[in-house]
Order: C-alpha cells, then sequence, then structure tokens
C-alpha cells in the first residue's frame, strides 16, 4: 500500500473531524480535513528526508525549516516542560525530485498530514518538487501558535490532512524602485511577506524616467541617472536579491520600459534622447539605442534567470520624434508614420530579448496598437481595459491580469474586498482560453511611497489578491465580508513576523482607529 493512501486510510479512521470552513489558513487550500486533538511541538523539533530524492541539507530546504522554527516561536522563548505524550517530534519531507531550479511553472502542489496516532507523532510532508515542500512548510507555520501558559509550540484540530496547489503558475506583486529608492532590507521584507502569502513573482520595475538605479556593466554611466550616489544596486545586489527569492519560491521578473518611460537614460547617454530640449521616448532612429538594450538584456540575462523579462511599452507620447528633425527625416525615409515607429521599437526589442532567451511581457498598449504584430510567444499585461483579457486569449496570446482599478495597491481607495473580488477570468469561459490567462499581479507603484510606508500600502490587500490566485475558485468565499475573521488573523499574524500589514478597516493603509486587539482593527 501507497504511503499515501496508508496516511489517508489511518486518517479516516481517527474521527472527530470538523468543517474546514473553521480552517485559519491563508491562502485556504485545495482540500483540507482536521480533528480536535492538540499537539505540542517539540522545542527539539527535527527535519527528516527519509524516502526523499532531495536531501536535508540541501540550503534550500534547509533553510527554510530553520525559517520556519524561527517563525513557530516568534521570539518566544518555548521553555516549558513538555508532556509525556501528544509531541510532534519532526516533520518528513518526501521530495520527489532532486533538481531545485525555479523554472516557471513549477510544480508547487504538496500533500501534508499530521496524525494523532503512531510514535513517533511527526508531520509527513509530499511534494514533487522542494518548492512544494516550501508552501507545505508556509502552511505548518500557521497551523502552531506559541501558548503563553504551556510556554510552549502548540498545534490545534490534530489530525491534519491538506491537499494543496495553486490555482494560477503567476501570483505576482510589483514594486517600483525608479519613484523612490527601495533599500535591499525592504525588497527583501516584502519577499519574506510573499512568501508567506504564497506569491510567487516579484515584478521588478527597476528603472522609469525618474531615475535609473541598477548598474549595467556593458553601459557604466546608465546609473548616472540614479537620484544619487547612495541609491543604486550593483549587479551583485540584484544577485543578492533573485538568490534571496529563489530561496523562497519566489521568481523575479525584472522590467526595463521602453521606448516610453526612459529619460533617465539619456543622463548618461544623451544621445539615447531624441534632442536635448524633447528627451523622450528614446530615439528610435538611432541604432545605439538597441545596442544599449541589447546590453542591457546581455547583462540581465545572467542575473535574472526567470524565463520572462518585461519590456514596458506603455504610455508611449510619439511628439518628440515628429519634433525633432532627424528622427522626423528618419520616418520619412523609411516611409512610417509614428504608429509604425511605435510598433518597429516594440516588436525589435522584442527579438533582442528573445536572442537571450527570454520570452516577453509587454503592457497591453501593444496587444491595443498591433496585438497581431507581436511575437506569439509575447504575454500580454493588462492593466487598462476590463474587456482586454478575453480579447488577448481569444487572440492565442497569453495574459496577466492587474486592472488598475481592483489590483493597484497604489490605489488606496481600493479595499480588501476589492481586490479579493477581483476576477481575472472575468469574461471568458472557454477552456482553452482561460489556460492562457497564466496569473495576475497586484502592483505596487512608487510615486508616493518609500522605505516608510510600502509594507502597510502593500500588505493585507496583497493577501487578499493572493487567495484569489492561489485558492480553487469553488472554494473562494463567494462573499469577501465572509473572509474577513481568517484575513484578520492573518494580518495579525504578518504584524507577528515583523510585517509592518494595515489594518483591514477602512481603505489601503488605514491606521488602528481605536484601542483594541489586532484582530478587530
Amino acid at each position: 500500500m501507497a504511503p499515501a493512501l496508508r496516511l489517508l486510510l489511518a486518517f479516516l479512521v481517527i474521527g472527530s473531524c470538523i468543517a474546514a470552513d473553521h480552517v485559519d489558513i491563508w491562502p485556504m487550500p485545495k482540500s483540507v480535513t482536521h480533528g480536535t486533538q492538540r499537539l505540542y511541538v517539540s522545542k527539539d523539533l527535527v527535519m527528516s528526508t527519509a524516502g526523499s530524492m532531495y536531501s536535508d541539507d540541501r540550503a534550500i530546504l534547509k533553510d527554510a525549516f530553520q525559517r520556519t522554527m524561527d517563525l513557530l516561536k516568534l521570539n518566544h522563548a518555548a521553555d516549558g516542560t513538555e508532556p509525556s505524550s501528544y509531541v510532534l517530534k519532526g516533520v518528513n519531507v518526501v521530495v520527489r525530485s532532486p533538481e531545485d531550479e525555479l523554472n516557471f511553472g513549477v510544480d508547487e502542489s504538496y500533500n501534508m498530514s499530521i496524525l494523532t496516532v503512531g510514535e513517533p507523532l511527526h508531520a509527513q510532508i509530499e511534494a514533487q518538487t522542494v518548492y512544494g515542500a516550501l508552501n507545505a512548510l508556509q502552511t505548518f507555520s500557521q497551523l502552531c501558535y506559541f501558548d503563553f501558559t504551556s510556554r510552549l509550540i502548540e498545534l490545534n484540530s490534530a489530525p491534519w490532512m491538506i491537499t494543496d496547489a495553486p490555482r494560477f503558475p503567476y501570483r505576482g506583486l510589483l514594486i517600483d524602485t525608479a519613484r523612490h529608492y527601495l533599500p535591499l532590507t525592504t525588497i527583501k521584507g516584502v519577499i519574506d511577506a510573499m512568501a508567506y502569502s504564497k506569491l510567487n513573482v516579484l515584478h521588478w520595475h527597476i528603472v522609469d524616467e525618474q531615475s535609473f538605479p541598477i548598474e549595467i556593466p556593458s553601459y557604466p554611466r546608465l546609473w548616472n541617472g540614479s537620484y544619487s550616489y547612495s541609491e543604486r544596486y550593483t549587479m551583485s545586489d540584484a544577485i543578492d536579491i533573485v538568490r534571496y527569492a529563489e530561496k523562497r519560491g519566489v521568481n523575479v521578473l525584472a522590467e526595463i520600459d521602453v521606448p516610453g518611460h526612459a529619460l533617465s537614460w539619456g543622463v548618461g547617454y544623451p544621445s539615447l534622447w531624441p534632442s536635448d530640449s524633447c528627451k523622450e521616448p528614446l530615439d528610435v532612429s538611432n541604432n545605439f539605442t538597441f545596442t544599449v538594450i541589447d546590453g542591457i538584456l546581455s547583462d540581465f540575462s545572467k542575473v535574472f534567470k526567470f524565463k520572462l523579462v518585461h519590456l514596458g511599452g506603455d504610455e508611449v507620447n510619439t511628439r518628440c520624434w515628429t519634433a525633432t528633425p532627424h528622427i522626423k527625416e528618419w520616418l520619412n525615409d523609411n516611409h512610417m508614420n509614428v504608429s509604425d515607429a511605435y510598433r518597429y521599437f516594440v516588436l525589435r526589442t522584442q527579438k533582442i530579448a528573445i536572442s537571450h532567451g527570454y520570452d516577453v511581457v509587454n503592457w497591453e498598449e501593444t496587444f491595443n496598437h498591433f496585438g497581431e504584430k507581436l511575437d506569439r510567444k509575447t504575454v500580454v499585461h493588462n492593466w487598462l481595459g476590463g474587456d482586454v483579457a478575453p480579447k488577448v486569449v481569444a487572440a492565442g496570446l497569453r495574459c496577466i491580469v492587474s486592472n488598475q482599478d481592483k489590483w493597484y495597491l497604489d490605489h488606496l481607495d481600493a479595499t480588501w474586498e476589492d481586490f479579493y473580488m477581483n476576477e481575472p477570468l472575468e469574461g471568458i469561459h472557454d477552456p482553452e482560453q482561460q489556460r492562457l490567462v497564466i496569473g495576475g499581479e497586484v502592483c505596487m507603484w512608487g510615486e508616493q511611497i518609500d522605505a516608510s510606508d510600502i509594507e502597510q500600502t502593500i500588505w493585507p490587500r496583497a493577501a487578499a489578491a493572493a487567495e484569489r490566485l492561489w485558492t480553487p475558485v469553488e472554494k473562494l468565499a463567494e462573499d469577501a465580508r465572509s473572509a474577513t475573521s481568517r484575513l484578520s488573523r492573518f494580518r495579525c499574524l504578518l504584524n507577528q513576523r515583523g510585517i509592518a500589514a494595515a489594518p483591514l478597516a477602512g481603505d489601503g493603509r488605514t491606521a488602528p482607529y481605536e484601542p483594541g486587539p489586532c484582530v478587530r482593527q
């Protein structure tokens, strides 16, 4: 008999199970059942990998287990006297693949059982990949709490049987380091909270018209466009962020937004501007523009290993192209108008990215203007129109949903309920077309946030979207208000873990409205 089947049969004979709607897990798993028994978690809890193809001394799994132990204690000293029975002694993790490369679409599913029979008592985690195991450990950490009476870590409502897998392979969060610089520690804090919420793509909008903060070895004067000498990222910093995220199951999607939003590029290389008096979009007539883009993407390919790269393409005001004599002459010589030139720029940069092994993400304006010309591997990033995603997938292209009225975190009037109820597949009924929606993304644009307020602006609203992207649609709350108690508890858990998540009441970034316990804010 297979181990998983034996565990299931053992669970079924234990009984005392209650309904899953009382479960305080965020996001809600695909399938969960539990009982009523209290267990104590040993202060010397150990991890084993019996039956696994992935050993417990591998860094990703070893580090994840240690982080889990730190989360369980929440900086309290678990120094109570352990009882002689009902003590969880270990966690056995069975990972079926020895590989740990974080590819797009990697299997993130897991099964977890915590029984109340057998000796010694242990949690059993089974996953195809180490990243599924990481998700299981995140769930396990939410089942445990520090009890101030026993001075021990306790786990209630055992036995547990959980089967889980994400609804969408792409569950993203955008941060913007061009409008305000974000220190590395701040970015890492965002990544930590993403892992707690089971978001798996950090979309790093690195540069924009205001600043160019990242080092590009091929063109070292580009970061002359940074705000200041200290508000910069070296390539080693970028590698550090990518590795930090990877250890937590989070991919990093890098973005350079072209041809618009690129004023800062010309501080170091003025020839990228159409002219000294008319400075963006980038000069479409100058081959050096595309040489620089090629250099950036070549350098990126050595650091950002995620299959996708974002090339922007939004909000392109072409006035400078027609107002600059040498570009106007180039347009005439090539029998182009500005719309033709916009298309030419986007398609040429797509080819450059593809030559470096990337699939390309572009903002939806590129699809709206010339969708039939885009490379067929293009992922269209929807942000404007609510009816765009159905058109994208009907055209056979992949889509990421980030409609600004629901999933833009800088819109402080958008409540967590708005985030929770936003459905990426709205208006898409054909199963084949639904599969082309690879997921969604909440966007933390940085015009009015910096390190001082980013966390409370992101959380807990991003976590509300995270459940929409992770949990099967039939398990989602039909009315967001019925998820309030679970999200409130998760928000308090984020606070306890050092993440400055704002109260649920009111709009985004709301302060507590009166004295009281965390869960009532």
